[in-house]
């Protein structure tokens, strides 16, 4: 045994491998001690995510509830347990969560760490001494009929949850930006194209109205996976067989869960299948995934479309945002459609990780579970963040270059596909090359070659007609 420190300095607390010295104000113990010391991987502690720790706690809660009913702890400890859960979920001692969100022994140390701290707050309200385990004890009370097993993966799923309401607002404050510039550019005819080649004319509005649209289907698509996250297996302890507990125990301590997370959370069919599956996280990661590649899509059309301001398309200008270069005067970039590209990158990186890490899991557990978490929470913090700045740093202060879209218009040879029922294939092609090869515009060609008078010309070539042909050619002239 170490020489003690005095008591106001430190506090000594003792586990199977021996004694520590702990802080005499930490609220956390030994074993958070350990996994501070044996972790040192990312320097981001748990406490940094605020929906897992509220979410730890809400299990707590839960399982003191339960446990209390059921008889396994006295009615006394459960209420201590719940104030001091209660205090958690209200945001206080998230400082404390200090193990690191990368760690081994498949989230032991997260729930070590939740235990520590709400058992030491409980003594506190109690009037007892942090450590003075005799009192309430972190695993024979707070953890009562529990595994680090059933709680972290009930916990995660729970705080993912939550994180997802963030992202999802993000994503729909993006696809209401997208669409208001769609209706402000309705009537702005330019040049579609199909591998990077002119194609056939639309309008800039459909144009920014297709990414309205993708952003609203993946937003069905997120909601939808972040759904199975309501599933858990509280209550499986090990390794699901509910060793430990009473008969009754998950179904009631899911009940409460659900009632004080406010989440509809359903125990899951087969608690030993549920403790070794994560398949919903991958599940999840690979629609995040979905929405990071077309995001990124999005990014690079920007990116093209403002490309110039002399030299490139220029049919867009994106707002400027900051000076672009230390050594080329009056160069602005694109910054904001770059950053949101690398956090698709990120997002795509972290799907592999999730990947392999549930493929790696083994027999009735797996023990990947941190980085799955660690992945997912940032992929779904650095999307939601990305929403938010492309909408409100880039895409509402678009503007349309309306000299250059129409001059681009009028001098691409892709006007030739708009011929073709009347010209054929073969004439119309004919037009098309030689507006390439001579530079003069489609119309003109037409014209100079007698091939149709001015209101034939002028019906086929109309905007309406271009961009919305089913529909025009069944109205009216």
């Amino acid at each position: 045994m170490p020489n003690l420190l005095p008591e106001t300095i430190a506090r000594v607390e003792h586990d199977l491998i021996g004694d520590r010295h702990v802080p005499a104000d930490a609220y956390w113990g030994i074993h958070t001690l350990r996994a501070k010391e044996n972790f040192p991987i990312t320097g981001t502690p748990i406490g940094a995510y605020p929906d897992l720790i509220r979410a730890l706690a809400y299990v707590k809660q839960a399982t003191a509830r339960a446990n209390q009913q059921l008889g396994i702890i006295s009615p006394e400890k459960a209420a201590f347990i719940e104030q001091a859960c209660q205090d958690i979920i209200n945001g206080n001692l998230h400082d404390q969560f200090i193990v690191d969100v990368m760690q081994g022994g498949a989230g032991t140390s997260t729930n070590m760490n939740a235990n520590e701290v709400i058992a030491n707050r409980a003594l506190e309200i109690m009037g007892k001494a942090k450590g003075d385990y005799d009192q309430l004890h972190p695993i024979e009370d707070v953890n009562a009929s529990q595994s680090t097993n059933d709680v972290y993966p009930s916990a995660l799923r729970i705080a993912i949850c939550f994180a997802a309401r963030g992202l999802e607002s993000a994503m729909q404050h993006l696809q209401q930006t997208f669409e208001r510039k769609a209706v402000e550019f309705d009537d702005l005819l330019k040049m579609g194209r199909t591998q990077l080649q002119d194609a056939v004319p639309m309008t800039l509005g459909q144009e920014f109205r297709t990414y309205a649209v993708m952003l609203r289907e993946d937003m069905a698509q997120i909601s939808h996976a972040v759904k199975l996250m309501h599933v858990v297996n509280l209550g499986g302890t090990a390794i699901g067989t509910g060793i430990n507990t009473d008969p009754g125990y998950a179904v009631i301590a899911v009940r409460h869960l659900s009632e004080i997370s406010g989440l509809p959370i359903a125990l899951a069919p087969d608690l030993i299948a549920a403790t070794q599956d994560t398949g919903d996280f991958v599940q999840l990661s690979g629609v995040l995934k979905r929405f990071a590649s077309k995001l990124s899509k999005i990014c690079n059309d920007l990116r093209l479309l403002s490309s110039g301001p002399q030299s490139g398309l220029s049919e867009i200008c994106l707002p400027e945002r900051a000076a672009g270069s230390s050594i080329m005067p009056g160069k602005v970039n694109p910054i904001i459609p770059e950053v949101v590209n690398q956090i698709a990158f990120e997002v795509i990186g972290n799907d592999i990780t999730i990947t392999m890490a549930s493929e790696g899991g083994q027999l009735q557990l797996n023990a990947f579970e941190p980085v799955i978490a660690w992945s997912l929470f940032k992929s779904i913090a650095h999307l939601e963040a990305g929403c938010k700045t492309l909408a409100d740093n880039c895409v509402a202060g678009i503007t349309a270059n309306r000299e250059r879209l129409v001059a681009m218009v009028e001098c691409s040879a892709g006007l030739a596909t708009a011929l073709n029922p009347v010209l054929g294939y073969r004439k119309a092609t004919e037009i098309a090359r030689a507006a390439v090869k001579t530079g003069t515009p489609v119309r003109a060609l037409v014209k100079a070659q007698g091939l149709l008078d001015d209101a034939t010309l002028d019906n086929l070539l109309r905007p309406e007609v271009l961009t919305r042909p089913s529909r025009a050619l069944a109205e009216p002239n």
